[in-house]
């Protein structure tokens, strides 16, 4: 499986996809200075409040996932490449399996270093501007170490949403791209439903594995070009 998943890495259009997952990371490293000096001001302005404005930001990641899985998924069934998996010593299924291993593999690890890099570059732009009050505890970065990793599994489950309807079935790359950042966008709305955020997230990830079951599960039927 593991040759499979990296065969995927080598069909994809890397640069563009390494130059993306760049300015993803230095928009998500940037933006809360700007969150921090406008909002933070009506707000706490804490190291507590700052976790949330950091973790929020990352579901950006969303819509990352769903341009892979128009590399992944879409592009083959339009270019008629994936007539060739039928050339592969495994099942559809299987392969299929390895294609949405390498999008979660991918968008796992993109989240978790751009986790990592906002918190240095948020911990280092405070000491120079003084944008938040107090100081980064010991506490309060085993919580944003805790955060990172719940909320990056949270994240690649959600990126699978349109997996199935608009990557796999209808192959639309429009409705693929809206759905992402519908689900991206929806937590950020919940207080005008009085949904809770984390449930919220929670819901949307469930969503997400029920996606990639349903492609697995019709992988034979749903395959033919």
């Amino acid at each position: 499986m593991a040759k499979y998943v990296y065969l995927e890495w080598k069909k994809l259009r890397r640069l563009n996809v390494i130059s993306e997952v760049i300015v993803y990371f230095l928009i998500i490293m940037f933006l809360p200075v700007l969150f921090f000096k406008e909002i933070f001001p009506l707000a706490s302005g804490s190291y507590d409040s700052a976790i949330d404005v950091l973790a929020g930001m990352q579901v950006g990641f969303v819509l990352f996932g769903a341009s892979l899985i128009n590399q992944v998924f879409v592009e083959e069934f339009k270019t008629k490449t994936i007539v060739l998996n039928d050339s592969y010593p495994i099942t559809r299924k299987k392969l299929f399996t390895a294609k949405i291993l390498f999008i979660a593999i991918f968008v796992f690890f993109a989240s978790v270093l751009s986790f990592i890099l906002t918190g240095i570059s948020t911990i280092v732009l405070d000491q120079l501007f003084s944008l938040i009050q107090g100081e980064p505890t010991m506490k309060i970065l085993i919580e944003y170490l805790g955060l990172m990793f719940n909320r990056s599994i949270i994240i690649t489950f959600i990126s699978f949403l349109p997996l199935f309807l608009f990557g796999f079935w209808k192959r639309s790359v429009i409705l693929l791209v809206v759905t992402a950042i519908f689900a991206m966008q929806f937590p950020n709305f919940t207080y005008l439903f009085h949904f809770d955020y984390q449930i919220t997230l929670f819901v949307l990830a469930i969503l997400g594995f029920c996606s990639i079951l349903a492609t697995l599960l019709t992988a034979e039927r749903f395959s033919e070009v």
